[in-house]
């Protein structure tokens, strides 16, 4: 086994009509069910859609980390 990792980065978008961190959640279960091996998140954009002068929904931008199969 080796003493280091080789990660790579993707972007998603998570979204919610409830609050940043259940669109983060979103964004975190969705990625989950296609990428291994995640480890980290970074939120590098959060904004919302506004519905008759209210927050209608949350959108984050997420970059993912994930570890690259030891092979």
């Amino acid at each position: 086994m080796t003493d280091h990792h080789t990660y790579k980065k993707i972007e998603i978008v998570g979204s919610s009509r409830t609050s940043i961190e259940e669109a983060i959640e979103n964004a975190l279960a969705e990625c989950a069910k296609s990428v291994r091996n995640m480890d980290w998140f970074e939120v590098v954009d959060t904004r919302g859609h506004i519905e008759n002068g209210k927050v209608g929904h949350y959108q984050v931008t997420l970059k993912i980390g994930f570890r690259l199969s030891d092979s």
